[in-house]
């Protein structure tokens, strides 16, 4: 396999790594939106979310918690995004799965968003009904 993110994360690419352990490292992204911009990165391959095994996918919001408290401690950011997206239309351009943490400051350019749309009534049971998971 030639993914871009398992040379990084198995350190066969240097990386600026913030974090490092047997399953994951995390390091400063090398095209920032923001000062202390970092990547989440799984050692072993998944394309995205829908391929990380649960037990990773446990431990990354741990992981994006501790980093998030450290950035908001030495970087004095005002807020913080975790951004994670699956599948090209999502906006994933690489196939690994990844979590950025974009710190965020006061008056920062950074666009991340949508406009809100209603949620009407008929739309909402279709959801109810299909998306329910468990009992």
């Amino acid at each position: 396999m030639d993914c871009i993110f398992c040379k990084i994360a198995n350190g066969e690419i240097p990386s600026a790594t913030l974090y490092e352990d047997e399953d994951f490292r995390i390091i400063l992204d090398v095209n920032p939106a923001s000062k202390g911009h970092a990547l989440i990165l799984p050692k072993k391959h998944a394309s995205n979310l829908y391929e990380l095994p649960d037990e990773s996918a446990s431990k990354v919001l741990i992981l994006a918690k501790n980093m998030a408290e450290k950035m908001t401690e030495a970087l004095n950011c005002d807020g913080l995004n975790l951004v994670q997206n699956n599948g090209e239309i999502a906006g994933q351009t690489v196939f690994h799965f990844h979590m950025h943490l974009i710190p965020r400051y006061e008056g920062d350019r950074v666009k991340v968003g949508w406009k809100p749309g209603k949620l009407s009534d008929k739309t909402k049971e279709e959801l109810l009904s299909a998306l329910k998971i468990g009992g």
